[in-house]
């Protein structure tokens, strides 16, 4: 146990340089772009799932929970809103960085989950035949209640972010040592997460976690191996962050939010099935 614990930390320690350096800049083009591309968002109309879909993968604290206030003042499409919602990345780029993971995987999962994003979010608008509406009410941004702090300055809101993503880390790499230490190192490869079927699908309910909690999960089980790109494609595919949880507070049709949840999942899980055996 105490082995398990030192390795841990050790390994954790290594990667919080990497993920300070990470957020810093990620926090600095959030602060330059963030209001921007919201704005471009809602004035996307028809191009809101392909243009969703696309800043969708560039990491943006909170642009899901914007876009989930967008749409419940009906700024934006469900095609926009879903479009946005398979493609954030939240706390994935950044621990996929700091891990040093080929330059070659990390595209192809963002591009994956752009690619999916976009079609998914047309195909929608499309079964919907619903735009823009016009004189929309406008809802309240919660975003940085909810999930960043995004007021407290790029460096501060820098580090609350690594603190809080370090210590996910370090508490799942804990857990996977344990396993390896009683089971052997062939254990990872061999658990359900690996499963074919039963790997997305219960990665994608992991991803639904409404905060970076599930990603970072997702994250860390597919580069220990625990998890194959089927899998943890689903489990990112429906993680977006705590998108979903703003859209629960802020649109008053809760039937509807149920309905979209369930729809993310779907998408998510049979897409990671399909990339099983595509990727």
């Amino acid at each position: 146990m105490l082995d398990a614990v030192l390795d841990a930390l050790l390994d954790t320690v290594k990667l919080v340089p990497f993920l300070l350096l990470t957020y810093v800049i990620m926090e600095y083009l959030e602060h330059k772009a963030g209001e921007g591309t919201q704005k471009l968002i809602k004035k996307a109309g028809g191009f809101g799932p392909v243009l969703g879909g696309v800043l969708g993968i560039v990491p943006q604290c909170g642009f899901s929970a914007a876009a989930s206030n967008l749409y419940a003042g009906r700024m934006i499409t469900l095609g926009t809103l879903m479009a946005i919602y398979l493609s954030t990345s939240d706390e994935m780029l950044p621990v996929l960085i700091s891990e040093k993971a080929p330059m070659d995987v990390i595209l192809k999962i963002l591009l994956a989950k752009a690619v999916i994003g976009c079609l998914a979010g047309v195909a929608i608008d499309l079964l919907m035949r619903k735009r823009k509406p016009e004189g929309q009410k406008s809802v309240h941004d919660i975003c940085e209640h909810e999930h960043c702090g995004c007021e407290q300055g790029i460096f501060r809101s820098a580090l609350v972010h690594t603190a809080k993503i370090t210590i996910f880390i370090f508490a799942i790499e804990i857990v996977l040592n344990i396993i390896l230490y009683y089971t052997g190192d062939g254990a990872l490869s061999g658990i359900i997460f690996n499963h074919p079927v039963m790997g997305p699908v219960l990665a994608g309910l992991v991803g639904l976690i409404p905060n970076c909690a599930g990603s970072v999960v997702i994250t860390q089980l597919y580069l220990q191996g625990a998890l194959e790109i089927g899998g943890a494609l689903a489990g990112l595919l429906t993680g977006s962050g705590v998108g979903l949880l703003v859209l629960f507070r802020v649109n008053p049709d809760r039937r509807e939010s149920l309905k979209i949840l369930a729809v993310l999942y779907g998408i998510g899980v049979l897409a990671g099935i399909a990339a099983g055996d595509v990727l």
